[in-house]
């Protein structure tokens, strides 16, 4: 029947982004990208602390640790030691930086790491030849300083593009790793990424079906909300086709493999993993930019520097001094961090909220967000039914007779609806009595004999056809009426639906607290549509809208100057997703939908969208401050390290530009770790 038991059956340093690629490539070995992006975080983390170990001398022997903090250190050998320590933080802490900067001169695209190798070059050059016996002040202190900001910057955002791979794969998680094979007659249980296009398996009641494939044998109920929006289970027997990820009902299905190896769920959200590593935002894209800038600067103004000088009659050590200092304060240590650090907490924070970034760029936009728009089943509803409310039409019944007579009929069988109606009889502490020569009728509902008397469950469409609704007995808000017939005579009307989501309530009020406009999607009659829209207080609502449709809408809205989120769980709703300024996938989608969506909240709270985009709003601001903070130092270093200002006796010394950095760099971490999540 139509509304009852008749259902339809339906990183900026690049060179580390590649050097991954190759590790998240294979389902089967789902485990050996995130090894091997832990073991590169590892190596890091350990160049870090060898290189701040070996920092310590450095520092103990400069004259501006020894100034600020009034000691003096003068040891025998203290040139050796410098040496020594210097040399082993530039080959073994500045190693990534400069092999990176050969990957990026070889691309003809100079950023951050050509940045950092030119900085850190000419700092250990400059002070070995000070050390051989060119007279001025060598630069081991910002050597020193500049590669340990620089490699826990890097082991930062390392650390949170393993977080971001993490989260993404806990989404594979979802499914089963095994499968139950039938061959030769016998089941065995085999891993699921060992399965072959054509193999027989079975699927027991209640579990996740692992791959896509044809019922070959058996029925059940599917739940496939995720994939297609619809509210109810469809049914599943031979001949129909059955999608990864959808959850089985009650009953037994063989089904025979379609889709193996690269086509499965899990590689697809493997291959989500690496684009996530390859996403580089807008903000970062900007700080290559402003690396790559500075990188010219450093170069031209060091050598117009020294040209300078040399020419108007200064000494060959004033002018390669100068040069050197130029082209050293030219790479701020702050400029490293500035966006590492706010990504790499940002994304913790947004993580343990549920949030995963899959598009960085597209969390950036979502900040400007005008206007959301919600798929309604799944994503503002719950996606199961409920018994909503009992219209009692015959006074002799109440609701407890009501619902004792349904679910007599309803008792053994594997229907969603009759399992919504078991449960409010659970519910009501209800034991219906034993149905007699129960039986369901094609295109009616069903109908047996309950305490003696004939009792028919069927849809609105049979009993409006037979005279037997009640307009004022029915419930508005509902999706699905099931009119309970005694003897005849109609004496009551359940009525059900997908119950809205409790976290709805508070993501509508919050997007209209922040001026945004909520709309709904929904496949959905107008009544229904209208209903949960009014309940909800949205906007407005597009109701009877096909899958291929939802697009149309976004487009719609966006021709009206909104720039628009889309949030969504199914198949039908990637399009849309796709399309959107900012696409939302409600937690465990199919990969379909993970791949057109930015960003997935893997908790499906509806109030995670107001958040996300309050918090993209909060952390792109941090993004910019820091840039502020980290390019700001150079517009005012570089001019006095050159000596524009030696006329008024203002000149940058090397070691006041390292506390300038120093300060710089602190104001950079202290700012970032103000960013913080609120709900």
């Amino acid at each position: 029947m139509d509304e009852s038991h008749e259902h339809s059956e339906i990183s900026h340093n690049a060179h580390v982004d590649r050097a991954h690629k190759s590790d998240v490539d294979h389902s089967s070995h789902k485990g050996h990208g995130a090894n091997h992006r832990g073991n590169m975080t590892k190596d890091l983390k350990n160049r870090f602390w060898v290189s701040a170990l070996l920092t310590i001398p450095i520092l103990l022997l400069s004259p501006l640790i020894q100034n600020l903090f009034g000691f003096s250190l003068v040891i025998a050998g203290s040139d050796l030691i410098l040496f020594i320590s210097s040399s082993a933080i530039f080959f073994c802490g500045g190693f990534p930086f400069l092999t990176g900067s050969v990957e990026e001169l070889r691309r003809k695209d100079p950023a951050m790491m050509t940045l950092i190798a030119l900085a850190i070059s000419i700092s250990y050059i400059y002070s070995l030849a000070v050390l051989l016996g060119f007279e001025s002040e060598p630069f081991f202190f910002e050597l020193a300083t500049l590669i340990d900001i620089m490699l826990i910057g890097h082991y930062l955002e390392m650390k949170s593009i393993i977080s971001a791979g993490k989260a993404l794969e806990g989404l594979a998680r979802l499914l089963p790793d095994t499968a139950h094979l039938i061959k030769g007659g016998k089941m065995t249980d085999i891993r699921t990424n060992d399965l072959k296009p054509g193999d027989r398996i079975l699927i027991k009641a209640g579990e996740r079906i692992p791959v896509d494939g044809l019922v070959l044998e058996g029925a059940s109920y599917v739940d496939e909300s995720m994939l297609t929006g619809e509210s109810l289970p469809v049914k599943k027997e031979a001949g129909n086709k059955v999608v990864a990820g959808s959850l089985n009902g009650d009953g037994v299905m063989e089904v025979n493999l379609e889709k193996s190896g690269e086509g499965t769920y899990l590689n697809k959200v493997m291959e989500l993993v690496r684009e996530a590593q390859a996403s580089k935002s807008r903000t970062r894209r900007l700080a290559d930019r402003a690396a790559r800038l500075l990188t010219f600067i450093a170069i031209i103004s060091g050598s117009s520097t020294f040209i300078f000088w040399y020419l108007n009659g200064r000494s060959l050590s004033f002018a390669v001094e100068r040069m050197a200092a130029v082209m050293v304060i030219a790479c701020p240590h702050a400029l490293g961090l500035a966006i590492p650090l706010v990504s790499s907490i940002s994304g913790g924070l947004l993580a343990k909220k549920g949030l995963i970034i899959k598009d960085k760029a597209a969390f950036e936009e979502a900040r400007g967000v005008t206007a959301v728009l919600f798929d309604k089943t799944g994503t503002l509803t719950e996606g199961t039914f409920e018994v909503i409310s009992v219209n009692i039409i015959d006074d002799s019944f109440d609701e407890t007779a009501l619902i004792g007579l349904a679910a007599a009929l309803e008792e053994k069988s594997e229907h969603p609806i009759a399992k919504a109606i078991l449960k409010r009889a659970l519910a009501l502490s209800v034991r219906p009595s034993a149905a007699a020569d129960a039986q369901v009728i094609k295109g009616v509902g069903i109908k047996g004999l309950v305490d003696g008397r004939e009792v028919m469950l069927t849809s609105k469409r049979y009993a409006k056809e037979h005279n037997l609704t009640l307009a004022n007995a029915e419930d508005e808000g509902a999706e699905t009426l099931v009119y309970v017939i005694v003897s005849g005579r109609p004496a009551g009307v359940i009525s059900l639906a997908d119950r809205i989501r409790t976290e709805s309530y508070r993501a509508i009020e919050s997007l209209k607290a922040a001026g945004i406009k909520s709309f709904m999607l929904t496949g959905d009659n107008e009544r229904v549509a209208k209903a949960v829209s009014a309940e909800l207080a949205l906007n407005g609502y597009f109701a009877e809208v096909l899958p291929h449709e939802k697009r149309d809408k976004v487009i719609e809205l966006q021709a009206q100057g909104e720039i628009v989120a889309m949030t969504g769980d199914g198949i039908n709703d990637a399009p849309a997703l796709s399309t959107a300024n900012v696409g939302i996938a409600i937690g465990s989608g199919t990969e379909i939908v993970a791949l057109a969506a930015d960003i997935i909240l893997v908790k499906s709270r509806p109030s995670d969208v107001p958040l996300l985009i309050s918090f993209s709003k909060k952390t792109f601001g941090k993004m910019i401050e820091n840039l502020v903070w980290a390019t700001g130092y150079n517009v005012i270093a570089i001019p006095l390290a050159a000596g524009l200002l030696i006329g008024k006796g203002i000149l940058l010394a090397p070691a006041t530009g390292a506390a300038l950095m120093s300060l710089s760099t602190i104001i950079v971490a202290v700012n970032a770790r103000r960013l913080s999540v609120e709900r």
